[in-house]
């Protein structure tokens, strides 16, 4: 192959020719654009922005570089040499950080306290470039990155105020509601959502403190069951008074009734009598109950 309209042959002393020479100089030329040419076929290529996704191109190269404004939607686009497509979901994901990236913060005395947590996100389709531009990562990048330190600050920030004793105890959603809350106003300008942050796991004391905490939480259950056994025995108690207070009360409208009515008496007798006289009667003698009420 050669590149060259004239051709000339010299011959020299050595036994070389010029026209070998030009010819050779050709083949490499030839070669180079070749290669370049297939280089640059095999290298051009489609990247597709999946469902639930939404893409942001970058430029690397040419007057165009940078960051498009333009979030991509579903579909596939042409990407040449030097264009890079990311993804970021715009559905929620979860993640939990745990093990080694488990988070470390302490209590307003200074103790140490470990937690796994979990978290919930999604990107803003309409602020993609804008995330982007920011960190300059994947999605995975910024959740390892980004969203773990800034959960991690808010976490840290809001422990401190806190004892151990409140933050295993009553005040342990107050803290990652506080925290979630403090991470979002940080990252929602940037178009990434926390919907939810939540511990993952019980929260990790050193041991000698929560052999402590276990012990006084069963001291207190205990305490709150005999309160409630004393609780009980008083209700019992003022139930028996309420009741004899009750029955003295009902016998002394009953006395007092009697002795203002004596026919009462008579008819309580009545009320219970089986209807059977008695077969003998000592003369004289009235028959018991009809003397009184019978006769009237």
């Amino acid at each position: 192959m050669s590149f060259f309209i004239e051709e000339r042959t010299r011959q020299y002393r050595d036994g070389s020719t010029q026209t070998d020479r030009y010819l050779r100089v050709g083949r490499i030329v030839g070669c180079a654009i070749g290669a370049v040419v297939l280089l640059t076929a095999t290298s051009c290529q489609f990247t597709k922005v999946g469902q639930g996704h939404v893409g942001v191109k970058v430029n690397n190269v040419g007057s165009d570089a940078g960051v498009s404004n333009k979030s991509l939607g579903v579909g596939w686009y042409f990407t040449p040499p030097g264009v890079t497509i990311y993804e970021y979901p715009v559905y929620t994901n979860n993640y939990t950080w745990q093990e080694v990236e488990r988070f470390s913060f302490q209590d307003r005395n200074g103790l140490s306290i470990g937690a796994d947590v979990s978290v919930a996100y999604r990107a803003d389709p309409s602020k993609a470039p804008i995330l982007f531009q920011k960190y300059r990562v994947d999605m995975d990048g910024i959740v390892s990155g980004a969203l773990r330190n800034t959960v991690r600050n808010a976490i840290v920030a809001n422990a401190s105020t806190m004892s151990v004793e409140q933050i295993y105890g009553p005040k342990k959603a107050e803290l990652i509601e506080r925290a979630r809350k403090q991470a979002s106003k940080y990252l929602e300008p940037y178009g990434l959502h926390i919907e939810q942050l939540y511990w993952a796991s019980n929260i990790i004391l050193p041991k000698n403190i929560q052999s402590q905490i276990n012990m006084r939480v069963a001291n207190e259950q205990q305490a709150l069951a005999e309160q409630a056994k004393v609780a009980t025995a008083q209700a019992r108690a003022r139930s028996a008074v309420a009741m004899a207070e009750g029955k003295a009360k009902a016998l002394q409208i009953e006395q007092e009734a009697i002795k203002n009515s004596p026919q009462i008496v008579e008819l309580r007798a009545v009320e219970k009598w089986n209807g059977i006289l008695p077969q003998y009667v000592v003369g004289g003698q009235t028959m018991p109950m009809i003397g009184g009420a019978l006769k009237r």
